[in-house]
């Protein structure tokens, strides 16, 4: 019962000796990283940097104790800051305290709105999300925030844009603008992070890195030869703080707040979803929902605006060998003990070697042999991934992951409302009934046809059965009898039951058979509530093909 409430205390009670090194490591890492991102996202959203801070402690904590990820980086993200930033800013001056204050109040509404959700068990929505989906998402997305690393790696000025083309065209025409210092802090730690994860594997490469380049600004004074550094690091703990709200304020933010609240999940989850695949472990949509929706609910207690799981961090996390949620627990602290005594500790740490970092850790994403393997397996599937890996890349993260489960939503109602039917003959050697276009030497009943639906039947594909069925008694005048095997047949509506209703009596009338047979017990159950085997007795009660081919009267 505690595991269901506490999904953190599954890895807390199991926790081994040996997982300690790598959670440590990518708890450091992430940290490093988080202090300058959780500074720059918040100016992103239109808050004081400290915000960004103070939401990079307490709701990590928080996640990794109800979320059932052991290495999403919960804290600010692009994403969400943009939103922030669009969906306030028309109603407050963005930094101003009462824009502060509708941020809070945002982020406990999102809070309130994940956590519902997950509490009625609607996670399950993400079961529509295709793995070819989020595979074309996690290798677009994986580009888009390689390539905005960028502006740091070479030093210039860049356009904030998450369609790559544009980007890789404005890097060009800045080519002779680019800063030799940082680029060469970049190229190097980028060298680094790749020889040591291949040679040296048990030492944490990041660390070394962001060492060796602080190092380098200092003694050479590099920030003072263009060199984008940290700087100074605001400190101060986070402020217990409860939002004020009115209905009016509710009303206004609403609709950002719902939006949040689905794209920072559907996001969050995905990249968890995709850690998880490669570890072998599960995570449960709902307790994603619930974890997230507590965490967003202290971001707001805390002084702190709304979080999810960050794509480009939890790469970093997973790539510096996070194994638990200790991990970010220990970088919350680590955030923590930073706010109080270490902030002028980076000082001189480079962007740079922040992107280099980056780079290393989503390269690993793009998977392209799971493109070739679907393409392989089954087009539609990989045109699926094809097409969310190109919206992805063109339009942003959020858009192209929404196309994606949008187009596979359609290719699964496409699939439903055309469902596969096989027309059978009699295979003497084996003495079973086979699809006549697979097996050539299937020989066909005389006068009869036998057809085997394989989906269930519902509104919106009865027709197409419907249609079949009568195509064949035009076509062949002598055919008297149609007999539909139901034995891939697992469900069906009122609807349905209706059509079939009107084509039984229709060709009972012209003195033409329509018979099911090998009907499975729940299709039984509901054609027993419409009294069907009252009313077309001897018609549906064969148990095999054979039962209803004895049952027809020549």
């Amino acid at each position: 019962m505690l595991k269901k409430l506490f999904p953190g205390l599954e890895w807390m009670l199991t926790y081994k000796k040996h997982d300690l090194r790598g959670d440590l490591s990518a708890g450091l890492i992430v940290a490093i990283m988080l202090i300058p991102q959780g500074m720059a996202y918040a100016m992103l959203a239109g808050l004081p940097p400290v915000i960004g801070l103070y939401a990079s402690t307490i709701p990590l904590i928080v996640y990794a104790f109800f979320g059932s990820s052991r290495q999403l980086a919960v804290g600010p993200v692009a994403m969400v800051s943009l939103l922030v930033l669009t969906g306030v800013q028309g109603l407050a001056d963005p930094g101003s305290s009462e824009y502060i204050s509708l941020v809070l109040l945002l982020a406990l509404m999102v809070g309130v709105i994940q956590l519902v959700l997950g509490l009625l068990k609607l996670g399950f929505v993400t079961e529509f999300i295709s793995h070819a989906v989020i595979s074309g998402f996690t290798s677009a997305a994986a580009i888009v925030i390689g390539l905005s690393q960028l502006k740091h790696l070479l030093g210039i000025n860049l356009p904030s844009t998450e369609n790559v083309f544009e980007l890789l065209y404005r890097a060009v025409l800045q080519i002779t603008s680019i800063n030799f210092y940082t680029f060469f802090i970049g190229i190097t730690s980028i060298i680094i992070l790749i020889v040591m994860k291949k040679w040296i594997p048990k030492i944490p490469a990041p660390l070394v890195v962001v060492v060796y380049s602080i190092l380098l600004v200092y003694i050479f004074d590099l920030h003072e030869k263009g060199v984008s550094i940290i700087g100074e690091v605001p400190d101060g703990l986070p402020m217990v703080s409860l939002p004020a709200w009115s209905m009016e304020a509710v009303s206004a933010l609403m609709p950002i707040a719902i939006t949040i609240a689905i794209i920072g999940f559907v996001e969050s989850f995905a990249m968890a979803k995709v850690i998880a695949t490669k570890e072998k472990y599960k995570v449960h949509a709902n307790r994603e929902l619930i974890g997230l929706g507590l965490a967003n609910v202290s971001a707001s207690t805390f002084s702190g605006y709304p979080v999810t799981g960050g794509f480009s961090r939890s790469a970093v996390n997973y790539g510096a060998g996070a194994r638990t949620g200790l991990a970010a627990i220990i970088t919350a602290t680590l955030i923590i003990l930073t706010l109080l005594f270490f902030t002028s500790w980076f000082y001189y740490m480079p962007n740079a070697v922040l992107a280099a970092i980056i780079m290393v850790a989503v390269y690993g994403l793009i998977d392209v042999k799971e493109a070739k393997h679907l393409f392989k397996i089954k087009r539609i599937d990989g045109a699926t991934l094809l097409i969310t890996f190109g919206a992805t890349l063109t339009l942003g993260i959020e858009t192209g992951i929404f196309l994606g489960i949008i187009f596979s939503l359609i290719v699964f109602i496409w699939r439903s409302a055309n469902p596969h039917v096989a027309e059978l003959g009699y295979v003497e050697e084996a003495n079973v009934y086979r699809n006549i276009k697979r097996y050539p030497e299937a020989v066909e009943k005389e006068n009869v046809s036998i057809l085997r639906i394989d989906s269930p039947l519902y509104f919106a594909n009865i027709t197409k059965i419907e249609d079949m069925i009568q195509r064949k008694f035009l076509e062949q005048p002598s055919l008297h009898s149609v007999i539909l095997d139901f034995s891939g047949v697992n469900d069906m509506d009122a609807v349905a039951i209706e059509h079939l209703n009107e084509l039984f009596i229709t060709y009972e009338s012209l003195g033409k058979n329509i018979m099911l047979c090998d009907i499975k017990g729940p299709v039984r159950d509901v054609l027993k509530r419409a009294g069907w085997y009252e009313k077309y007795k001897g018609k549906i009660e064969s148990h095999s093909i054979d039962e209803a081919l004895a049952t027809i009267k020549e």
